[in-house]
């Protein structure tokens, strides 16, 4: 098994036309990605590496069943384009995109808190990915092997360093998500949680976060009363200053500590989660929890 996406998903790459688009549904297709369709208004009607191309989600959602979309297009675009993918009846949909308004992705969340089963992935994501199965996003596959592990991340680089550490270890992943670094993401930490302890491929979760925000303390709480698979936890920015955002839009620590890296630490831990000083101590502690 796997969440999200895997082997039966149907995937739609809305703004399949252009420069992004084209380059990564290729990637997407060589991988086995079943990549149904493409949209881009005003481009019905052409082919794109072999896939239809369709004006809009919902004619697209008709002609091809499709269950899942990612979206290629610009930020100032996302806003519409997740709406319309939503309103076609997708339960999946993953932004890439980076830059999207703050005010945007607020009405996002508020549209689907209370909608069962639905799951906006990012913006400022690379994607998801099931090893073996199917991948949605622009990560590099070659360094993800199928197995036991699922993995959410706030940082691409650093799910990145520590899959490829994984891989090297013999440890596979189940699926790993793109949370994305902006203030306010789709689907957060405690979202997917409860996903992964449902799944039965899923042994242990890696959590990878980073300074600003609460969202792995609230992960924390969910961790301590619900979750009865191991949790990895790693966090970045631990020598971040205070009031200076970092890297991230939303990598930023208050002045009172509010959402510094020890704060979150000190959560998870007490919540029972095993904390990596680093990504390659994230392997590490896998090999000791999967032994």
């Amino acid at each position: 098994m796997s969440i999200l996406i895997d082997q039966n998903t149907r995937l739609l790459v809305q703004g399949i036309t252009g420069r992004e688009g084209q380059f990564h549904t290729a990637r997407m297709l060589e991988y086995g990605t079943n990549v149904v369709g493409g949209v881009t208004p005003g481009k019905g009607g052409l082919t794109v590496h072999g896939v239809p191309v369709f004006d809009t989600v919902a004619e697209a959602v008709r002609a091809t069943g499709a269950n899942a979309s990612v979206l290629f297009v610009p930020p100032r675009l996302t806003l519409d384009a997740i709406f319309e993918a939503l309103a076609a009846g997708l339960k999946t949909v993953i932004s890439i995109a980076e830059g999207v308004p703050v005010k945007d992705m607020l009405q996002v969340y508020h549209y689907t808190k209370n909608l069962p089963d639905v799951h906006v992935i990012g913006p400022n994501s690379f994607g998801v990915i099931s090893p073996g199965k199917a991948k949605a996003g622009f990560m590099a596959h070659e360094i993800y092997s199928q197995g036991p592990v699922g993995l959410m991340s706030r940082s691409a680089t650093n799910s990145y360093e520590t899959v490829l550490g994984l891989t090297r270890r013999g440890i596979g992943q189940s699926t790993c998500v793109g949370v994305g670094g902006d203030t306010i993401p789709g689907t957060s930490f405690v979202d997917l949680l409860p996903l992964f302890e449902a799944d039965e491929q899923t042994k242990a979760v890696v959590l990878i976060g980073e300074i600003g925000g609460a969202d792995e303390e609230i992960a924390a709480e969910y961790i301590k009363n619900h979750m009865t698979k191991p949790v990895v936890a790693y966090i970045a920015g631990r020598n971040a200053p205070k009031g200076k955002k970092m890297g991230h839009a939303g990598a930023i620590v208050g002045a009172s500590g509010v959402g510094s890296a020890q704060s979150k630490i000190e959560a998870l831990a007490a919540a029972g989660a095993y904390i990596a000083e680093s990504p390659d101590h994230i392997g590490e502690l896998l090999e000791k929890i999967l032994s």
